[in-house]
Parts: structure tokens; sequence; C-alpha cells
């Protein structure tokens, strides 16, 4: 028999990783706490699309359907297409639905020993015959809780999902003092479609934020009540968000997504001659950016909004936090049925409604729907039953997240974390990473000592503070795939360069097909 290695959750990255591991031989156990596959996607608002094209967005041995015409698929769109992969690759009964791991905690060498290990687990090896990991699991219709002792442990519990982020405010500020209703947008998207349109219909609704889902439900709620009750949006900075992926008829792949793009940004780890090369190139990647921002501005009409950002296009790819603007989002902000309102630094609640900042009498509303993302990092550290680990896999808060390569913690052994960076296409980097986590496993390659770890995650954290700014978060990959790839691809001893022909290299975009098994 294998050996044992428990998945946890059954999202994209969840499914990949078992995918991949049965693929060298291992025996994958899947928990997954909902009574259903697919993460985020099988609970979202009514209006959800896929936010990049579907071919970044696709798994490499299994392409969209030719059924999907749609460059951006809906939510039930993309849910079947995830569904028919794990049924295609038979994955479903590996899962066990409606488990949730309440904690995971390492049985093996003490505290005081794995400290003074040089290499990870000790040996450089991804198992070991002393070391264990139990993972604690409750059943959700019995509430009975079993332990299970496994090999190995992939967290694919994501960053957005389960445990909102809930503004601070001071004493007397904050919901409690409101006579309204205040959820999170999560509570807004676990309900089914009729439902969330009858809750919303007819009340005066704020929403709090400006990203993807923020976006969404502010339409949904212009759609249902229309300028009698307009929604009001309160955001603390200005995005970049893009209508299309064609700025000025050049598809956007081609900006950002390829060799050259690469070259015009300086890469950690590069040498001294790319270092140069970014250097020189650098007027084009302000060009670049310029370009594209001149047509978001253009096609939205941002400045009659008072809505054009202050920080580059390229910050914003940087931070991961590109989204796609709802169709004729600004045509209902100037109807007046969505109402724009900038809060810079915080707000506050009264009786009857929110305080916005600089402004005097309250916004008078009935519903807030907090829209202000998940604390992904709370979960992943939870998770864990030592303190020590917690520490470890926080990090300091002031850098990214400590992972090699973005999935293995120097000091956490016998662990990977998959799903938990960002990128401009989610699936695209689960798939590779736990391509890389099977081939590690499967003995393939060794990773370098701990110390030449955690240099290279300080080099990751500089280039990601380089090109973020103020904007930085900490897990994130937005420009850099295939720089990025390149790493994952000769630690496996694959070619890295997946093209033909030197004008193709360099030119033409990346995506998931080039790295297709073949």
């Amino acid at each position: 028999m294998g050996k044992q290695v428990a998945i946890v959750g059954a999202g994209i990255s969840g499914l990949l990783a078992c995918k991949y591991t049965i693929s060298k031989g291992f025996q994958p156990i899947v928990f997954e706490s909902t009574s259903s596959i697919g993460g985020v996607w099988t609970k979202t608002v009514e209006s959800t699309k896929l936010q990049t094209p579907k071919p970044v967005y696709q798994f490499s041995d299994f392409p969209w359907p030719s059924s999907v015409e749609e460059d951006f698929p809906s939510q039930h769109q993309v849910l079947d297409y995830i569904q028919s992969y794990a049924q295609h690759f038979d994955l479903l009964k590996h899962i066990k639905f409606d488990t949730k791991v309440c904690g995971i905690e390492y049985e093996g060498a003490s505290e005081d020993e794995m400290q003074a290990w040089s290499h990870w687990g000790g040996t450089g090896e991804p198992f070991s015959s002393k070391g264990k990991w139990k993972v604690a699991v409750e059943d959700k219709h019995s509430r009975s809780t079993e332990v299970y002792l496994v090999d190995f442990v992939i967290l694919c519990i994501g960053r957005f999902s389960d445990v909102p982020n809930i503004p601070e405010f001071l004493f007397n500020k904050g919901p409690e003092v409101f006579h309204g209703e205040v959820i999170h947008s999560k509570d807004y998207a676990a309900m089914d479609y009729e439902r969330a349109r009858n809750f919303v219909k007819g009340k005066r609704v704020t929403v709090v934020g400006f990203q993807k889902s923020a976006l969404d439900i502010a339409m949904e709620c212009s759609n249902t009540n229309g300028i009698e009750h307009p929604c009001t949006v309160i955001y603390k900075t200005e995005h970049w968000t893009v209508p299309d992926y064609l700025p000025w008829g050049v598809p956007l792949a081609y900006l950002y997504l390829n060799r050259f793009s690469e070259l015009l940004i300086h890469k950690p780890g590069e040498g001294i001659l790319l270092g140069l090369l970014a250097t020189i190139l650098s007027p084009l990647r302000w060009g670049f950016s310029k370009f594209v921002e001149s047509y978001i501005t253009k096609k939205l009409g941002l400045a009659k909004y008072g809505m054009i950002p202050k920080h580059s296009f390229l910050q914003e790819i940087s931070s991961c936090l590109l989204s796609t603007i709802p169709e004729k989002f600004y045509d209902r902000v100037q109807e007046g049925s969505i109402i724009l309102k900038k809060s810079p630094s915080s707000f506050s609640f009264d009786q009857e409604g929110i305080l916005v900042e600089g402004e005097a009498s309250p916004l008078q509303t009935d519903l807030v729907i907090l829209a202000t993302g998940f604390r992904g990092d709370k979960k992943l550290k939870d998770i864990f039953v030592s303190p020590t680990f917690q520490d470890y896999i926080a990090g300091s808060p002031e850098a990214i997240l400590p992972l090699y390569r973005e999935c293995i913690h120097g000091r956490i052994p016998q662990l990977a974390v998959i799903g938990f960076s960002e990128s401009v296409s989610n699936l695209y980097t689960s798939e590779m990473r736990c391509r890389w986590v099977a081939e590690l496993l499967a003995g393939t390659f060794t990773l370098p000592s701990i110390k030449e770890m955690e240099k290279d995650v300080n080099k990751w954290d500089g280039f990601a503070k380089r090109y973020a700014g103020k904007y930085y978060r900490r897990s994130c990959n937005g420009t850099l795939h295939i720089w990025y790839n390149d790493q994952l691809c000769k630690d496996m001893g694959w070619n890295p360069k997946r093209k033909k022909g030197l004008f193709a290299e360099l030119f033409e975009p990346y995506g998931p097909l080039d790295y297709a098994p073949s």
C-alpha cells in the first residue's frame, strides 16, 4: 500500500492534489467540510462569472467543452466543468464529504529537535519513518470525531471562504448600535438566488468594498430596486477594474503573460544582465501600464465619476487586486441606482445607518453588506494544533507567507500548502504547484537547505513589495507566472521553454495548455 496523503479541501486545488498524488502511486484521502466539490464556486452571487478568459482558466489535460462558447463562463458552467473533471479522473471516491478537519498535529521529533534541523524534515525527504500527522476530523452529521494518522498533509483550504474579514470599530461605533441589519457578503452568497433578491428588495442597501463581490452585489441590488432604492457602495480606494481583456484591441495577455513582458520586470534571483535589461526597458513597462489605463479610463468614463485610481495598472495587477467590472456598472451609477461614496480611512455606525468620514449626517440605510474579504491567514494558522507551527506558518505580518515555491514551509515537515497564494488564474498556478508537490513526494528532486529556502522566500518578498507598493498583499504572483513556472520546471527536470521557435517563446502568451502532460 502506498503512503497515505491527507488533502484538506475539495476545491480546485484539492482535486488537483488528489489527481496528481494518485498518479505517483500514493493513497490520497480528501476531507471536504461541505457536501460537494468546487470550493468557492459552490456558493456565489447570481451574476458571478469567471474573472479571467477561460483559455487561461482550465486544466492542462482537460480543456473546456466546445459547448461552452462564452469567454467568461457563468458560475454554473464553471462548477459543471470542475465536476466533469472530477468524474473524468474518478476522484470522487477518494473524498469524504461533510467532514471538517478540526486540527492537525505532528507526531514525531520534538520541537527542540526540529529547530536544530538544517534540512526540511531533518533529512530533506518528504516522508519519515518516525513522523506522522494526526488529522482530527469531525463528521458533521453524527458530530463524532475520528483521528487519522497519515504520512503527509496537503492543505488546500483556500483564502476566500469560511472566516470573514470584519472591520474593527471603536466602542459604540460598530454594528451593535445600528437598528438595521449587517451581514457579510458570504452570507448573501449562501442564499439561493430568489431568496437573495427578496432579501434586498425594497431596502436601502449599503455595500462596503470595491472588489469583485462588492461590485456584483451592488449590481444585483440595482437590478432589484432600481433608482427607487439606490444601492450605495462605500469604498476606500479607486481600483483599475477591467471592462474586458482587450485594451485598444490588444489582448492583455500579450502585455503581461509572455516572456517579453517579464523582461521588463526585476525578478527574484535574476542575474546582472536581466536586471540591467529590466532597468533599460522600464520606460516600456511604464508605457504598457499607461496604455491599459487610458483604455479603461476612456471605456468606463472614469473621469466623469471621479474614479481614476492614483496608482498604476502595474501596481493593481502586481497586487492581485484586478477584477472585471460588471457590464453597464457605470451606466447604473449615471442613472442613480448605484451611488459611489468614498470613505478614505474609516467609517462607523449609528442607529440610523453609516457615518462616512468627512460627512456630518449619517447615510440612512436598512441593510449593510460587508464585502470586505476573508481572513485566509487566520484559517490557515488555526488548523495547526502546535502554537510553534502556527507562528511558523503565519510568519511576519510585514512579509509574504513564508512558503518556498509558495508551497513548502522549511520548518514544518511532511506538509504542503496549495492554493493560498493568488495569481491572475488560480487554477493554472494550483495545477503547476500540485504537479511540483507530487514530483517532490515521488523523489524526483530534493529541496535545498532550510536557510536556502528562507533566502529564496525573502527574494520573492522583495519583488512583491517593489511592484505592489502600499497595495502589497502577502501571497500574490500577478506578473511573473512564467519565471515562477520556470523554477518549478527546473526542479522537476522539465524543459521550461514550452513554445516552438524563438519568436513564439518570447512573444506568445503562456497558459495552462503549454504545460499539458506529454
